[in-house]
């Protein structure tokens, strides 16, 4: 079974090295702003520019399995989903990179350096998370629009 902390931080350590830009979203990113919750996957969001290179980085990282991009929100988030599989196991670790579309740009501009044990990353402020969770808007968005809001 992967350890999704492990994982993450290989990654982060990878996009940081190799200067790709992003912007750790989901539910990793509700951690780093208090909200711990369980998740089983990684997302990024990541610019247009970057995307080739983010997708680099991660086959680099053993993210080898790719499938053909999704959208959402009418078009406003694009989605690149590659995942991992574990040896032996059967297991696979999902990374998604969502793209920064004209929709999301102001998202992407609500970034923040965050420390964690590993030095520092980058993570959509909480106001960024709430409106790109609000783009989505499922029943976990919407709960985890509220506790980053407070109102839980």
């Amino acid at each position: 079974m992967f350890d999704l902390y492990d994982e993450l931080s290989a990654l982060i350590c990878r996009f940081e090295r190799d200067k790709v830009p992003y912007a750790l979203c989901g539910g990793m990113a509700m951690a780093v702003h208090g909200c711990v919750r369980a998740t089983e996957d990684i997302d990024l969001l990541v610019p247009p520019e970057g995307l080739e290179r983010a997708l680099t980085a991660a086959r680099a990282a053993g993210f080898d399995i790719g499938s053909p991009p999704a959208t959402f929100a009418g078009g406003a988030v694009i989605m690149h989903r590659v995942s991992k599989a574990e040896p032996g196991a059967g297991d696979l670790l999902v990374l998604d990179l969502l793209v920064v579309t004209p929709a999301t740009a102001a998202i992407w501009d609500s970034r923040i350096r965050a420390d964690w044990e590993h030095g520092t990353l980058t993570v959509l402020s909480s106001d960024g998370l709430i409106a790109l969770k609000s783009l989505r808007n499922s029943l976990q968005d919407r709960a985890d629009i509220a506790r980053l809001r407070g109102e839980e």
